[in-house]
Parts: structure tokens; C-alpha cells; sequence
């Protein structure tokens, strides 16, 4: 009832009850253990008090009772207070009886037999004990069964709402963000909806604490006088707990909810900045790609003025997107300055769209002042080709048979003097310094064109000075005449005009020759050239490659043998010599036979010497996956006294690992210098050979590639090496959708992609999870971690997804297993669909 021994002992009352002996034992036994948890473990350590009233009963009742209790009850005793039966035949019995059984009671603590409710008011205040045994306290048994009954739900509602809110922030912390908009504001706008939810139900179970509490106060709110029970006030006690419980709950919450919805806003906010990224990039890759095709310089003045107005056009086009490009930039920096978890996504992003924004701007520029360059250059070309015509005009259109006398001849020699003052104005500055003034844009018809100009000009000069020579002669004292010796024009213009036809002059037909010979020779000794040039420069490098490698292993490698460096060398690099130098002696070798010098006088054999020596080149294959090892080798080591002194002897100025690297530049310089050979020999014999050798070179450093991507697999047991050609490898969204498995499986094909990097072997694809590690506070390097394999022979693709042409699937065992995996782009879609439909179809022939 709630009462209090004088210590504060919690008192448990047996009222007279009929059926007592009736209940179950595990019935009572969940009824007083239940009664002993209500106090506080303060005031149950004290010890329990028992009253048993029964005054109306019978001893036998008193036996059962004590019995019961001393053999089930769970809480510390006290005192046992028993009211006798007030019979006069059974209190004599019960005297005698609590005599002779009181042992076999077990209990070790009092057993007190009282007459009448008033003895049991020296041993307990009567505000302490219910009127039934005349006292003062109040109790309500149905209330005390409705408060109880409201305790234990609100303390399952508080279990229940730290478990809902407990499992909602696992989802989320265990929830991967989107890689697109749409789905993060689906996300952001599922997770708001539930916390929402979640809020309510808090709010509910708060209202419904408070409520619980109010009821339990009533007494005291009612009436000043009144007091709660002990067992009240503990219910007082229990209720603030639960609700100050809940309210920490909320507040832990609230705090980790801020942090997901402001990590999902900037997700958001990331998402609309790559989307926008990509857009501008796209707008400006776009913008830089017809710039690049703006190569023609022109090859006149109008030409030029044409390539100005578009290149003019172009700036105005590109405004637009330069300033979104500027302003995407700017909210990436702002985002950075709020603290954005994505800051090594965005910053890089920012500083490539500067970038794009100034070399498009830089590139105009340039494009600007080369076509000045180009205007101005064809500007002088026509104002020279202008001067040459006039003056040959002017020679034809003298009359013969009027320079003959003294005062013809003259006169001539006026004209001819007063033309030639326009030289200086019209023609072309000194070869060399025109030549010097537009190198940049001197290409090898414009040059053609000018040695043709500078060639004419030289030709009407001479052509000057001997008619000059002449009518000098004629203008001197006659002392014969001199007959005619050149047909009289039929006509003569009062004025030059560069644009009517040259007349049949003197040396007009040598002119025309000279002019298209020297043209054709020019574009023949320029092609011819520029090939030889690239041959040298091949052969040249491949000298200077093949000392560097040897004076590599010399210097370096044989040194490592050398007993009197032994002690230089650290521990770590002893007997490592074939991991930190790979197999570099083999690449030696491979190119000391030097069989490019015989290419210098048969370019046509360049070609040849790659295709024959095409499988020889796997060894660069073998160089390239050593190479993590090795740089990991010289990362621990390279600090060593040993290489400082090798470099010494060497006289190197770069370190040891910077001449690692060239066997691998070394690939690369063959491709460009292949496809610089393919341009200058397009549509000539060699070209199928040249193409076929780049194409040699290319699949060499693909495969060179992949097989760095192979190497750096983990998690994976079998061999790899077994599943056979590695076809293509590349990095993917994918989602699942089993038919099979837990239901989570199937809503993933719905949510998140997971991010895979693929590898097709012609046995087998694997799904592996790339990761990026610092190493050693180095560069990043990846590696991928295998998540899933499936057999080649087991699956089949459907080619096109409903909904994005980006996408195809890859199921397995009739649909079971179903991936679909969405590509960077429709091109690389299309290869990887083409090569696997490669394998499928080769499976197939080969069951036939």
C-alpha cells in the first residue's frame, strides 16, 4: 500500500483472503516478486515488513501463509507481523502452533503474533498502515493498479521509442550517399519524413510521461494537506526518470540527425555542383574542341579577315558559359569556406574550371595574335606580289621604239627611277628578318609562298637593273641609230593594274616556270624533311636511351655487386636487386642490337622492325608490374649513401628512380612518334604498316596498363592467372537485383549503386571495390578489393536497359542474379558489350 516501517522498511500486506491457499505458486511468486522491485534498492535493503491479518481465519491459514512466504519470498526480511485469528480456539491453537513449527518456518528473522490491530500500532505509525488495519493512509487498490499499470507501458513506450530511434540512426549511419541529384533529394526527403515520424512519437510519449505524472500528483495538487505515499513518491521518482531518460534520447538524437541532414544537404548541394560541372565542362570541352579545329591561319587577306570575324564570333559564344564556369567556381570555393566534407572533390574541380576558363581565354588571345601575324604577313605578300606586277607592267608597256632616241630613253629611266622609290613601301623587308618576324606562323605553304614572292621580287629587280643598264646606254650620245629589236604594244594603260593580265613581256615565261618549280620543290623538300627529321629524332633518343640504361646497370645495379660498396648498402636492400631494377638488363639488351639505325636510309622498314619485334615488346609488360615494388623498394631506401655515391661517380643530376621511369616514357615516346610519322605519310605505300605498328604499340600499353590495375587485386583466392586474357577493366555503377535473399538486396537495384571496378577475363568476371591508400605519405595508389565473380560460361547480357542507353545487364543462372551496370558513357557501354558478346560467341562455337 505504499507504507513505511519507522527505519523505512517498505511494508507488504496479506489482507484476509479466502482463496489465499487457492493461487497458483507461480502465480504468487511473480505477485511478491514483483511487489519487492517496486521500492528503491535504498529502501529494499533496508528489508521488507509483512503483516498478515488473520483475524478471521484459522491457524491452518497462518501455517499456509508463513509457509508460502518463507519458501518463496525473493526480498531481505525484516519482520513478520502475523494478526492471530481472533477466535478464542484458534488464537490458543495458533499460540501453540507458532511454538512448535516456528523452525520449520526457515525464517531468520522475527515472527511477531499480535491480538489485535492496536498492538500492531506500537510497532507502526498508524499513518504508515490502511484503514482496514486502522490506520490513516490512503490507498486505492484499483488506482494503485491503473498507476502501475500506466508506469509499465510508459516504460515500454520509452524502450520502445530509444529502439526505434536507435535503429533509425544505424540506417543512417550505415546508409552510402547518392552519386546522383535526384537520389539524394529522394533520400534527404525519406530521411526528413522519418525523423518527422519519429519526432511525433516522441512528443506522444513525452505527453504521455507528463500525463502519467499529473495523475500521480493529483492527490496533492487536489488538496494542500495531502501527502504521497513513500511508494507514490518513488512513482514520482520512476516517471521523472523515464522522462528525463527520454529527453536525453531526444537530445542525442537531435544532435546526430543535425549532423546527418546537414552531411545530406551538402550531399545535395555536391550533386548539383558536379551536375553543373559537368554541364559547363561539357559547354566549354565543347567550346576548346571547335577552337583547336580553328588551326587554319589563312592563306589570304581575306581569308584571315574571315578567320577573325568567326574567331570573334567564338569569344562572343563563349562569354556565357565562361562566366557560369566563373561564378560554379566561386560557389565551390563558398562551399570549401562552409566547412564542406567534400572538399578534395570540389576544390580539384574549381581549379579545372579556372583552368579551362583561362586557357580558352589564353588560346583566343594567342589565336588573336597569330591571325594579326597572319594579316599582317599576307598583307605585305599582296602588297609585294602588287609592286612585282605593276613593275613588270610598267617594263612591258614602254615603247621600244621610242626609248631608241636619247629623250625616249630618258624618259624611261624617269619612270623606272621614279617606280622603284616605291620599293622601299611595297616590298618585303630583308628575307631574314621577315623570315625571323613570322617563324611562328610560317608554315610550309605560306613559306612556299613567300619564297615565291621574295623570288619574284629578286627577278623584277634584276629585270630593273638591266633595263636600266639598257636605256642608260640609249640615253648616252648617239652615234648611230639603233634599230628597234622588240614588238610595239598594241596598247598602253594609262595607269598600272595589278589585276589585268601579265602581258608576253620579256622573261614572263621564265617567271612561270621558275614560280611553280620552286613551289613543288618547296612542299616536297618540306615533307621529305619533317619525315627525316622524325626519323633522327627516333634514332637519336634511342642512342641516348640505350646509355642511360646501360650506364644504369653499370653504375648502379653492377655496383650493388661491388664488395667494397657492401657496406653502404642498407639491409632492406640487400638481395633485392631484381626487384628495385626489374628486369631493365633484359630491355637493354632487347634494344643494344640497334636495328632502328638501318631505318635512317628505308623509313619503310620503321614499321617493319616494330611488327617483327611486336611479341620482344611484352617485356616492357613485365618492367611496368615490377614497378610498384620497385618504388616502394626506393621509397625505404633511396635516402642511402649508397646511391649518392653511385650518382657522384655518374656524374647524374637526377636520382636514381627518375631514370627508372624511362622505359616506361619510353613506350609512350614511340607512339607519338608513330603517329607523327602516320600524319606525314598518309595515302603513301608505308601508311598500313605504320598503322599497324601504332596499333602494336597502343594494345602494348593497354596492356601495360591493365595488368597494373591485375596486380593490385586483393581478397581474390584463386589464381588469376588461370582465368585467362584480361580483355578490358574499367570502373562502373552497379546495382543488384536477386530474386533470391533478403529483401534488402532487391531495394538496393531501387537506391544506391554500388561502385565496382570490373575485370573481363575470357573465364570469368570479377566484381571488385576499388580503394586508395597514401603510401608511405605518398601519392595515392588504388587497389581493388574482390567482392564477386562470375563464370563466363553461365552468363548472358541484354544490351539496352529501359530508361538510359548507359546501361546493360549481366544476369546469371536464368535471372537469378541480375546486375546492371551503368557505364561513364554510351562508347565504353558499347565496347565492353562488344567484347563480352566476343567471349559469348566464342564459348558457343567452341560447344559446337
Amino acid at each position: 500500500a505504499g507504507g513505511r516501517g519507522k527505519d523505512g522498511a517498505p511494508i507488504i500486506t496479506f489482507p484476509e483472503f479466502a482463496g489465499f491457499s487457492d493461487i497458483p505458486d507461480e502465480d504468487f511468486l511473480n505477485v511478491v516478486t514483483y511487489l519487492t522491485s517496486i521500492p528503491s534498492l535504498e529502501a529494499a535493503s533496508i528489508g521488507f515488513i509483512i503483516i498478515i491479518d488473520r483475524r478471521r481465519d484459522k491457524w491452518s491459514a497462518v501455517k499456509a501463509s508463513l509457509t508460502r512466504i518463507a519458501g518463496a519470498f525473493p526480498g531481505n526480511l525484516q519482520l513478520v507481523f502475523v494478526l492471530r485469528p481472533s477466535r478464542f480456539i484458534q488464537r490458543t491453537i495458533a499460540d501453540i502452533g507458532i511454538k512448535l513449527y516456528r523452525d520449520d518456518f526457515k525464517m531468520k528473522v522475527p515472527i511477531i503474533m499480535l491480538n489485535s490491530v492496536s498492538d500492531l500500532h506500537g510497532y507502526i505509525d498508524k499513518s504508515q498502515l490502511t484503514r482496514e488495519l486502522g490506520g490513516t493512509l490512503e490507498y486505492g487498490h484499483s488506482q494503485w493498479i491503473h498507476h502501475r499499470t500506466a508506469i509499465e507501458n510508459f516504460a515500454m513506450t520509452v524502450k520502445t521509442t530509444a529502439q526505434m530511434l536507435q535503429t533509425f540512426g544505424t540506417d543512417l549511419a550505415e546508409t552510402e550517399l547518392p552519386n546522383d541529384v535526384q537520389c539524394t533529394e529522394e533520400l534527404l526527403s525519406t530521411h526528413t519524413d522519418h525523423h518527422s515520424k519519429l519526432k511525433d512519437e516522441l512528443k506522444l510519449a513525452v505527453k504521455q510521461g507528463a500525463t502519467l505524472l499529473t495523475c500521480i500528483r493529483e492527490p496533492v495538487t487536489r488538496s494542500a494537506n495531502s501527502k504521497l505515499s513513500p511508494d507514490e513518491l518513488e512513482n514520482v521518482a520512476t516517471v521523472e526518470r523515464l522522462l528525463a531518460q527520454l529527453d536525453e534520447t531526444e537530445r542525442a538524437f537531435d544532435q546526430f540527425w543535425t549532423k546527418h541532414h546537414l552531411k545530406l544537404e551538402q550531399c545535395l548541394q555536391l550533386r548539383h555542383f558536379e551536375h553543373d560541372f559537368r554541364e559547363v565542362k561539357l559547354t566549354l570541352d565543347n567550346l576548346m574542341e571547335v577552337q583547336a579545329g580553328f588551326a587554319d591561319i589563312g592563306d589570304s587577306v581575306t581569308r584571315v579577315e574571315h578567320l577573325l570575324r568567326e574567331q570573334k564570333q567564338l569569344e562572343e559564344k563563349g562569354q556565357k558559359p565562361l562566366e557560369k564556369a566563373q561564378s560554379l567556381a566561386l560557389h565551390g570555393e563558398q562551399l570549401i569556406q562552409n566547412n564542406h566534407y567534400a572538399v578534395d572533390s570540389i576544390r580539384p574541380k574549381c581549379v579545372e574550371l579556372r583552368r579551362i576558363c583561362d586557357d580558352f581565354t589564353n588560346e583566343t588571345k594567342k589565336k588573336y595574335d597569330i591571325l594579326g601575324k597572319s594579316l599582317d604577313l599576307h598583307k605585305q605578300l599582296d602588297k609585294a606580289s602588287q609592286w612585282c606586277e605593276a613593275g613588270i607592267y610598267l617594263l612591258a608597256s614602254q615603247a621600244v621604239d621610242k626609248c631608241q632616241s636619247q629623250e625616249g630613253a630618258e624618259t624611261a629611266l624617269v619612270e623606272i627611277e621614279k617606280f622603284l622609290v616605291t620599293a622601299k613601301e611595297h616590298q618585303l623587308s630583308n628575307p631574314k628578318d621577315f623570315y625571323n618576324q613570322f617563324d611562328t606562323i610560317l608554315t610550309p605553304e605560306i613559306k612556299a609562298n613567300a619564297q615565291r614572292i621574295l623570288q619574284k621580287l629578286e627577278d623584277v629587280q634584276e629585270m630593273f637593273d638591266k633595263r636600266q643598264v639598257s636605256l642608260k646606254k640609249l640615253a648616252a650620245k648617239q652615234t648611230r641609230p639603233v634599230q628597234p629589236v622588240a614588238p610595239h604594244p598594241e596598247s598602253s594603260p594609262k595607269r598600272a593594274s595589278p589585276k589585268i593580265t601579265r602581258p608576253a613581256g620579256e622573261n614572263s615565261f621564265f617567271f612561270h616556270v621558275c614560280f611553280v618549280e620552286l613551289l613543288v620543290n618547296a612542299i616536297t623538300f618540306h615533307l621529305s624533311s619533317f619525315f627525316s627529321h622524325i626519323i633522327n629524332e627516333l634514332i637519336e633518343t634511342e642512342r641516348v636511351y640505350v646509355e642511360e640504361l646501360q650506364s644504369i646497370i653499370e653504375g648502379y645495379a653492377s655496383e650493388m655487386d661491388n664488395p667494397n660498396l657492401v657496406h653502404l648498402i642498407p639491409s632492406a636492400l640487400q638481395n633485392k636487386k631484381e626487384i628495385l631494377f626489374g628486369n631493365l638488363p633484359e630491355i637493354y639488351e632487347f634494344h643494344n642490337r640497334h636495328e632502328i639505325e638501318n631505318c635512317i636510309e628505308n623509313p619503310d622498314l620503321l614499321a617493319r622492325c616494330f611488327l617483327k619485334r611486336k611479341e620482344d615488346l611484352q617485356i616492357y609488360e613485365k618492367y611496368c608490374q615490377n614497378k610498384p615494388r620497385s618504388e616502394a623498394l626506393w621509397r625505404q631506401c633511396g635516402d642511402s649513401i649508397f646511391f649518392q655515391e653511385c650518382q657522384r661517380k655518374l656524374d647524374h643530376k637526377l636520382s636514381l628512380d627518375a631514370y627508372l621511369l624511362k622505359p616506361v616514357q619510353r613506350i609512350t615516346k614511340y607512339q607519338l612518334l608513330l603517329k607523327e610519322m602516320l600524319k606525314c605519310s598518309k595515302n603513301s605505300e608505308g601508311t598500313a604498316e605504320l598503322e599497324e605498328a601504332l596499333a602494336t604499340v597502343l594494345d602494348i600499353i593497354k596492356s601495360v596498363n591493365d595488368s597494373m590495375h591485375q596486380i593490385a587485386i586483393t581478397g581474390y583466392e584463386g589464381d588469376v592467372s588461370e582465368l585467362g586474357k584480361l580483355l578490358m577493366q574499367g570502373s562502373f555503377n552497379v546495382w543488384t537485383d536477386h530474386k533470391k535473399g533478403h529483401n534488402k538486396v532487391k531495394d538496393l537495384a531501387r537506391f544506391k549503386p554500388m561502385q565496382r571496378h570490373l575485370f573481363l577475363y575470357t573465364k570469368m568476371l570479377l566484381f571488385c571495390k576499388k580503394r586508395e591508400e597514401n603510401t608511405d605519405g605518398h601519392e595515392k595508389t588504388a587497389s581493388y578489393s574482390f567482392k564477386n565473380s562470375l563464370k563466363m560460361s553461365t552468363v548472358g547480357i541484354t544490351e539496352n536497359v529501359k530508361g538510359d542507353n548507359k546501361k546493360f545487364e549481366i544476369w546469371y543462372n536464368g535471372r537469378e542474379e541480375v546486375y546492371i551496370i551503368q557505364a561513364s558513357s554510351v562508347e565504353l557501354k558499347n565496347t565492353w558489350i562488344s567484347e563480352i558478346r566476343k567471349v559469348l560467341t566464342g564459348q558457343l562455337e567452341a560447344c559446337r
